[in-house]
């Protein structure tokens, strides 16, 4: 008798502790398949109205920073005006209408003013698309951002202490005794920033690789395959964009072939180190 109690307690010892290791395997079973559950974002519903009252609000603040930006520069345009005139070789420009003089400086006011303002209101595009995005997206929003505008810089500067002068001097080369130039505010303005406009936009060339590679459209293996055809998608673009004649074309055509290449090898870095799916 006394050697069996100890037999019937160690049995119910036993079962005691296979209970309590089953309930614990349970409870850590529970918590791992709850995990995933508890770490979904709860997405934000939003009205159609409320949506129409973020718009609202969008082109409202883009409208108030582009104005500001606009009236700072209306006092700065004459100081604008004379340094947009510095890479001309000739002694002055002239205006052949009584108001283009004033008409040139709402311009360079608008035109500037726009540039100034063009990060504020690609942040507030993008802010107001955030709301649909999740936590990990949206920590993506002010890289893009800044990369796009330094790049739309970039490509204005580029234009405008690189090719403009060397557009310029090609062009008035062809002036002879008796054929002098004779520029108008008016045409230097039109052309200058058109050309610096257009390079801003091509110089977005890197963006839309990331934003196609991200979406899964295109692939840097694909990319790498198809230079030729962006090669010569690069030469369009830059008879299109620039004055007919060969040193404007090679001056654009030389850095969007850099843009290009540099893009390559970013879809590259991007496709190692996205995590693959599941």
């Amino acid at each position: 008798m006394i050697l069996r109690r100890p037999q019937a307690k160690l049995g119910q010892g036993g079962n005691e502790r296979e209970t309590g290791l089953q309930r614990q395997s349970s409870r850590q079973v529970e918590r791992a398949i709850a995990t995933p559950t508890e770490k979904k974002e709860p997405l934000r519903e939003m009205s159609f109205y409320d949506h129409l009252d973020d718009l609202r609000k969008v082109i409202v603040q883009s409208a108030i920073a582009f104005t500001v930006a606009m009236v700072v520069c209306w006092f700065l345009s004459g100081w604008i005006l004379d340094f947009l005139i510095r890479p001309l070789p000739v002694e002055s420009l002239v205006f052949t209408d009584p108001v283009e003089a004033f008409m040139i400086r709402v311009r360079i006011s608008v035109v500037v003013g726009l540039m100034i303002a063009f990060p504020f209101i690609l942040f507030r595009v993008w802010a107001f698309v955030a709301p649909g995005l999740f936590a990990h997206e949206r920590k993506k929003i002010l890289p893009f951002v800044v990369a796009s505008s330094s790049l739309f810089y970039a490509g204005i500067v580029f234009c405008y202490l690189v090719l403009v002068p060397i557009v310029l001097r090609f062009f008035l080369s062809y002036s002879t005794p008796r054929l002098s130039p004779l520029i108008s505010v008016k045409s230097y303005f039109d052309f200058v920033s058109k050309l610096s406009f257009a390079f801003g936009i091509v110089f977005q060339l890197p963006i839309v690789v990331l934003v196609l590679t991200l979406l899964g459209i295109v692939t840097p293996e694909w990319l790498a395959r198809q230079w030729r055809y962006g090669v010569l998608g690069v030469a369009v673009a830059a008879a299109v964009f620039t004055p007919p004649d060969v040193i404007s074309m090679t001056a654009m055509g030389v850095p969007l072939i850099v843009l290009y290449a540099a893009s390559v090898a970013l879809a590259f870095v991007i496709v190692r180190k996205k995590p693959p799916r599941e």
